[in-house]
């Protein structure tokens, strides 16, 4: 494990290796899974600012589970999360031509969390874990591409700025060094 401030950063993160393929995947982490995607209570107030703009790209669905349910839902641990269809799919979700799901966020406000896929943050109080989810869905990025620090830099700065990031930095070519 690896600490930057009051994080607890699994080794995975300096490790392993994750390139999404959509062409392969089709957007399943959209549409799997038994929650919606995590956020952050000050998302909530961006979400409200470009809903008007998601709406035309949503399905009819997911126009209406917003409507009826917010931009943002409570779990039982009282931590918000994207509202779901009926089918488990997030709300959120659009298709393209092929039938790949999509974000109709993507491109006006993509929640810090969906940024930093596979990496899910867990905050504990007086500390955060830092770790890579890995998924079953996800197994053809496993192993491919760069290592996670490296390619998910922008949602790590964003999510714990670049002071942060460059202490991880740090502690990886330390850890290197002696290993």
């Amino acid at each position: 494990m690896i600490i930057v401030k009051n994080s607890i950063v699994s080794d995975d993160i300096a490790d392993c290796r994750f390139c999404c393929d959509l062409a392969q995947c089709r957007g399943a982490c959209c549409i799997e899974g038994d929650s919606g995607a995590p956020l952050l209570e000050d998302e909530l107030s961006r979400l409200e600012a470009v809903l008007d703009k998601a709406f035309p790209l949503m399905t009819e669905e997911g126009r209406q589970v917003v409507k009826r349910q917010g931009v943002a839902v409570k779990d039982q641990d009282g931590a918000y999360g994207t509202p779901l269809l009926a089918d488990g799919a997030c709300a959120y979700i659009t298709y393209a031509a092929d039938g790949t799901a999509l974000c109709a966020l993507q491109q006006l406000y993509k929640p810090v969390s969906c940024h930093l896929y596979p990496i899910r943050v867990d905050d504990y109080g007086e500390f955060t874990a830092v770790n890579y989810h890995r998924w079953d869905i996800c197994r053809c990025a496993h192993g491919h591409g760069e290592p996670l620090y490296r390619m998910l830099r922008e949602p790590l700065v964003r999510r714990f700025g670049q002071d942060w990031y460059d202490e991880l930095i740090q502690e990886i070519n330390n850890r290197n060094l002696h290993e």
